[in-house]
């Protein structure tokens, strides 16, 4: 994407007058959003932005940018370290697609940079993250917050899990050929679906790779990002999607992220949100994020094979989804976390 005239006049208009753009360029990105700095100059201040939209097609659960923004505005709201929003604009004219933007933040998501850092004090991050995923969490179900959201989900049942296990089999259905591992792992969790207690916000993608860290700052945690994915669910989801080893990084032994132990990370998780963790969910939910993950890795892989988006990117991910078949098997067989 590249700056144009509309986009320019949109800046300034939301800037109250006229602006300069020092800088636009674009950052680093997943495989559905592009990301991109924006410096703006005026005669009154300076201000850096970052402006979030559409890439390509969606993947599974994906919220629009509009729905996206209210999220991350509620989480906000709770507390959440997360950058605020700022405008949006569902205007398709003036980019290609619906975007917002949002401040820019310091540090780094890279996890290899973060893990590999000997300056980063890993057991107060651990802890930083643990005190904002349950802030996520403190925002409690209701049918009149963030209402695109709500699917009428019960507590106190497997609702829960049982739609989990739904989407991923209809999305399942979409891709060609087929995926017996994912197919029986499939059938695990809908013969082993939990019951929810209470239903929270959770992000969904919770993991090493979207949180923000000042590595050279010491290793503060400065934001969580991309809340694409964000829904009303079990908060055992959270937790389990964190654990998944392919967002450890070569750190398998931390079990959290590729940064944290569990023993050093659920007590700060606990006591923040004054709930107990229960590890047979915990295992449920890091069996079926493999499972999410898989099936994420298959559309990838077909979006490659398609035509509809080729790239050595989407190549390799496909070729991955066996990690996770593996991974989701290993999981089930080995019973509560070994």
């Amino acid at each position: 994407m590249q700056l144009n005239d509309k986009l320019k006049t949109y800046l300034a208009e939301k800037n109250g007058g006229t602006v300069e753009i020092a800088e636009f360029r674009q950052l680093s990105g997943g495989a559905c959003q592009d990301n991109y700095l924006a410096r703006l100059k005026s005669s009154e201040q300076e201000e850096t932005l970052v402006l979030r939209t559409d890439k390509g097609g969606a993947l599974l659960g994906s919220l629009s940018r509009a729905q996206e923004y209210q999220v991350i505005e509620r989480a906000v709201a709770a507390g959440v370290l997360t950058p605020p929003v700022k405008w949006l604009s569902e205007d398709n004219t003036i980019v290609g697609h619906p975007f917002y933007l949002m401040q820019k933040i310091d540090g780094t998501a890279n996890p290899r940079d973060i893990l590999k850092s000997k300056k980063i004090d890993f057991k107060r991050l651990a802890a930083d993250i643990a005190t904002n995923l349950a802030k996520i969490h403190s925002v409690d179900y209701s049918p009149d917050v963030l209402p695109f959201l709500d699917r009428k989900l019960r507590p106190g049942t497997s609702d829960v899990a049982l739609t989990a296990v739904g989407d991923c089999r209809r999305l399942l259905d979409e891709l060609p050929g087929g995926y017996p591992g994912i197919e029986l792992c499939l059938n695990w969790a809908e013969a082993n679906a939990p019951v929810t207690d209470t239903l929270v916000l959770a992000h969904s993608d919770f993991r090493s790779g979207n949180f923000m860290v000042d590595v050279a700052g010491g290793g503060n945690l400065t934001g969580i990002l991309d809340w694409e994915f964000a829904h009303w669910s079990d908060r055992h989801e959270d937790i389990g999607y964190i654990r998944m080893r392919d967002w450890r990084f070569g750190k398998v032994k931390n079990e959290v992220g590729g940064f944290s132990s569990a023993e050093d990370f659920y007590p700060h998780y606990e006591a923040a949100s004054q709930t107990k963790i229960d590890p047979v969910k915990v295992r449920y939910w890091e069996v079926m994020g493999n499972i999410r993950w898989a099936i994420g890795a298959a559309q990838q892989g077909e979006r490659h094979l398609s035509g509809k988006d080729k790239g050595i990117e989407f190549a390799s991910i496909g070729r991955r989804v066996a990690e996770m078949e593996l991974e989701a098997m290993r999981l089930i067989e080995g019973g509560v976390h070994d």
